[in-house]
């Protein structure tokens, strides 16, 4: 089965849709339903440290291809080196632990990952983040790693600060990215766009899923509607396409890489069916942004708020 993939940076492809295992039951159940995606046609796994899985992510992989009839090799992995338990308040990895804690996840992992991932500005000890970033580089100049390097929940501080110095520029910087986030993140997109640094997207649903109005903000008319039109079309005899899975096609169509975690296998299978689907028109990508760009909600603050003020914005119209 091909999947719609992007190509980064320094030349590697990478899946357009990842299986993500950093929160809820998908977090607990890292094994089962890792392999329930891979079986259903997921490509691309995320984890990280602070999950606390990467031995069940490695399991899952070598369970889920097995059954899959397909190589390890068919399957790209993300981790992400982090602080403790994945919180930007706790202590991060001084320069000295780095190496060891990189090769650790390697172990766990089984593998060499695809992409290694900063998981936040707060990781690296305050004020050596180009240091950090250094030794990160000489793991992959020395054959520790072969892995993109990339980084997640950078702000445009952040970036200013570690582009001017960097030999492998981050591939990616993974976002809370959807409609509603869009311009706060104007600052630090034009700075990846700059620097050919592709989004990838964390709380891709979070418009359907998370958003605290009873009808999921302004855009959830614009989502029914594009979802009645592939249902009624029936692309690769896909049935039923709701809300959810357009926002995932938003992503696609906006070149981010969508990372959505989800332990329901019904909503795995749906996840992994949005791959057959055809991209959205660009008449509907523009009208589903503008329309999101009036107003403020993130499902997620703990990282880009700090330093980083949210714009003055309703979350509702």
């Amino acid at each position: 089965m091909s999947v719609p993939t992007f190509t980064l940076s320094d030349g590697s492809k990478v899946p357009a849709l990842a299986w993500g295992n950093g929160s809820g039951n998908a977090r607990k159940t890292a094994l089962e339903s890792g392999v329930l995606a891979i079986k259903a046609g997921i490509r691309h796994i995320d984890t990280a440290q602070g999950y606390y899985n990467e031995e069940e992510t490695g399991k899952s992989i070598q369970q889920g291809t097995q059954q899959a009839g397909i190589s390890v090799a068919d399957i790209y992995v993300t981790t992400k080196v982090s602080t403790e338990g994945g919180d930007p308040n706790a202590a991060g990895i001084a320069l000295e632990d780095l190496r060891d804690s990189v090769k650790a996840s390697l172990a766990r992992l089984g593998r060499q990952p695809d992409l290694l991932l900063v998981h936040n500005p707060f990781v690296p000890p305050k004020g050596r983040l180009v240091e950090f970033w250094q030794i990160l580089e000489q793991l992959k100049d020395d054959g520790t790693i072969t892995a993109s390097l990339g980084v997640s929940n950078f702000r445009p501080q952040d970036l200013e600060e570690l582009l001017p110095e960097c030999k492998y520029k981050p591939v990616v910087n993974q976002l809370e990215y959807h409609p509603y986030v869009l311009t706060h993140l104007d600052p630090v997109l034009k700075i990846m766009a700059e620097h050919s640094i592709r989004v990838a997207s964390y709380g891709p649903m979070s418009p359907v899923l998370r958003h605290p109005s009873k009808t999921g903000g302004p855009i959830r008319p614009l989502l029914t509607k594009v979802a009645e039109r592939l249902s009624r079309e029936k692309h690769d005899g896909i049935e039923e396409v709701d809300e959810a899975m357009v926002c995932l096609l938003w992503c696609r169509a906006k070149g981010a890489i969508a990372v959505s975690a989800s332990a329901n296998p019904r909503n795995i299978e749906k996840m992994a069916s949005t791959q057959r689907l055809p991209d959205l028109t660009a008449q509907e990508v523009d009208e589903i942004e503008q329309l999101g760009r009036k107003v403020h909600f993130r499902a997620y603050d703990e990282h880009m708020c700090v330093d980083f003020p949210a714009p003055d914005l309703p979350q509702d119209l």
